[in-house]
Order: C-alpha cells, then sequence, then structure tokens
C-alpha cells in the first residue's frame, strides 16, 4: 500500500490567516485543503494564491458540490486545483459530472459521503462511475453530537474497491494510527493542527505518526 496521505484543512474565513496558517504547515503535509466556508468566503484567488506559493502540495477545494457538477468544479480545476469534492447525496449525473471534468484535467474528484444514509451501495454506485476518492466524513455539527467517522471508516474499507478512502472528522494524534490501519488511505486534521500552539510541529507529529502506522 501506498504511503498515508495527511491532509490539513484550512477552515479559517480570513484570507491572510489561511495563507500564514498554510506556509507554517504546508511543508509538514501532503495535501492543503480549502475548506468550504473558507473557498464560499474568499472564492477562487485564495485558491490561485495557494497554487502559486505552495507548487510541492496537492490542493484540495472542498466544494461539495450538489448541483451542475461538471460547470462547477471545472473553474477550479482550471486555477489548479488536483481534487475537488461533490456530494454523495447529489444526483448521480451530478456525481458523474465532477468525475468526468476531473479526468479531463488529469485530476481526482472525491464524493464526500457526509449524511449518505446508504454508504455502502452509494460507494459503490460512484465508484463504478470512476471517482478516484471516497472521503469518510463525519462534519462538524455530527462531531458536537458525538459521532466518529471510525465505524463508516471499516465500512468502506471493507468493501475492497478500487478506490483511495479519505477520512475526516475529529482525527488528533491519538487516533492517526487507529484509522490508517483501518483502511485510510487520506488523514485529515484540522482543528488538530490549526488549534496547537504550534501548528508546524503537530502537523509534523501527525504525517510521522501516519507514516509509521
Amino acid at each position: 500500500m501506498a504511503k498515508p496521505l495527511v491532509q490539513m484543512a484550512l477552515d479559517s474565513l480570513d484570507f491572510d490567516a489561511t495563507v500564514a496558517l498554510a506556509e507554517k504547515v504546508a511543508s509538514h503535509v501532503d495535501i492543503l485543503e480549502i475548506g468550504t466556508p473558507c473557498i464560499k468566503h474568499n472564492g477562487i484567488n485564495l485558491l490561485k494564491t495557494l497554487r502559486s506559493k505552495f507548487p510541492n502540495n496537492l490542493i484540495l477545494v472542498d466544494l461539495k458540490t450538489m448541483d451542475a457538477g461538471y460547470y462547477e468544479a471545472e473553474p477550479f480545476y482550471k486555477a489548479g486545483a488536483d481534487i475537488c469534492t461533490v456530494l454523495g447525496t447529489a444526483d448521480i449525473g451530478t456525481i458523474k459530472g465532477v468525475v468526468d471534468v476531473a479526468n479531463a484535467y488529469g485530476k481526482k474528484a472525491q464524493v464526500d459521503l457526509i449524511n449518505v444514509a446508504d454508504k455502502s451501495q452509494r460507494t459503490k454506485e460512484v465508484a463504478a462511475l470512476g471517482a478516484h476518492i471516497i472521503g469518510v466524513h463525519t462534519g462538524l455539527d455530527q462531531q458536537a453530537a458525538g459521532q466518529t467517522p471510525f465505524a463508516d471508516l471499516g465500512l468502506v474499507a471493507g468493501l475492497g474497491l478500487n478506490v483511495q478512502i479519505s477520512v475526516a472528522g475529529g482525527i488528533k494524534p491519538a487516533t492517526v494510527q487507529q484509522v490508517v490501519k483501518a483502511g485510510a488511505n487520506i488523514i485529515v486534521a484540522g482543528a488538530a493542527i490549526y488549534g496547537a500552539a504550534d501548528p508546524a510541529a503537530a502537523a509534523a507529529e501527525i504525517t510521522n505518526l501516519a507514516r509509521t502506522a
């Protein structure tokens, strides 16, 4: 299995603070994620800025597309995104649109399973379409209610499909190796990094734990 990748979620609404945080952590992670509130607030210029400053990192734009998949995602792939997300609850045609445009640009599409009722069935459907990454995602509001992504990760990994699996939802140093061993290819950390006293050191610790799991 290829080495697991570590993704840092940039969730601030502040443009300059987002760039400053990325500067601290970029060398310690593989993927910089522009979170949904962040990209909605700051727009495509933030992507262009990060792409220019961090040529060695993959960049994920968490669009959470729900309609007009090809049309919505294409400008972001053009501007340098390596991965865009589409909601698993979207129409299958919308998901296909994001997969198609990702393929057209030699990039990847990630299907986010947040709030999908039948995660097994939808994962099989989108894998058959050619989705590159399945996002096992416990949202912030779900985390506040005490939910975790571990059961869903086990379910998706157990399907044995030819897709990468990303896991997000309260991941911290104590759980990094657990999710890698459970089958995650991409480990997403947000608050565990940006909420740390030293974000760079926190990112380096999480990446080291992922690599040595």
